[in-house]
């Protein structure tokens, strides 16, 4: 329940308010947030499998257990291997985040990414259930997988970019004293004040944040791809792995062609 709390709160943003990380920092209970998110995944695998069920002359219940195994197995090693390159581009940021922090910052990009699996995988499993089309229902998860994923690193990329943002120096501003204020002269005056204008995010934060999204993107892409089949097509044998042949990329537009012909 705890896990499900702090996604709730990572969902509305409230974990990643300017006066929330100024204060406490990142406040992502690690271990419970990325329980949470592995149960939600392994929910959403089910809902993958369920084309396997229903989308096949001899229903194979097989696909649903191996896909509600395989899409936490994805997020985890998705999380792995990722993490050493999220910490050397906060560092280039110019971010004081440690280990720990940047674990939390990826685990609670993962925790958002589950969250929305999660939320689209009744229409997943709706869509499943009545079409027969195998390449719609492999471009369907594909996109639903594509909209989770930019849910995810948007989280991230906020997070960073208010925890690495640049304040700038306080200006000097002209303030008038109106002369009917207590205490004041007769006649106005005009004194000089500091203020402070909120922090901006640096440019380079984007940039460096953009090269990792391409890395987060292709090693989630190619993860997929060696775990597969997370659906099972109905015209061949359930299998828990495939044999390694050509690449995600490859797949999808098999996919695309098979639709439309």
């Amino acid at each position: 329940m705890r896990g499900l709390r702090a996604l709730d709160r990572l969902l509305r943003g409230e974990a990643t308010e300017p006066a929330g990380l100024a204060r406490d920092g990142l406040a992502v209970p690690l271990r419970p947030v990325l329980g949470a998110a592995l149960l939600l995944a392994a929910g959403y695998g089910v809902c993958m499998g369920v084309y396997g069920v229903a989308g096949r002359p001899d229903p194979e219940y097989r696909q649903a257990v191996a896909a509600a195994v395989k899409v936490p197995a994805l997020l985890a090693v998705t999380l792995v291997v990722t993490f050493p390159s999220l910490y050397v581009f906060t560092a280039l940021c110019g971010s004081r985040l440690g280990a720990a922090d940047v674990a939390r910052l990826l685990a609670g990009g993962v925790g958002v990414l589950a969250a929305v699996l999660a939320g689209l995988g009744p229409i997943v499993a709706f869509f499943s259930v009545t079409t027969t089309s195998y390449p719609f229902v492999v471009l369907l998860n594909v996109a639903v997988f594509a909209a989770a994923g930019g849910f995810g690193v948007a989280f991230v990329q906020r997070a960073v970019e208010r925890l690495t943002a640049v304040r700038p120096p306080p200006r000097a501003v002209l303030v008038r004293t109106p002369p009917d204020e207590p205490g004041s002269p007769a006649e106005p005056r005009v004194r000089e004040v500091e203020v402070e204008d909120p922090p901006a995010a640096d440019d380079r934060v984007r940039v460096v944040f953009r090269v990792w999204l391409v890395v987060f993107a292709l090693v989630g892409a190619q993860t997929g791809w060696v775990l597969r089949p997370f659906i099972g097509s109905p015209a061949r044998e359930f299998a828990w792995f495939r044999p390694r042949e050509g690449s995600f990329f490859e797949g999808v537009a098999r996919a695309v062609r098979a639709l439309f012909t």
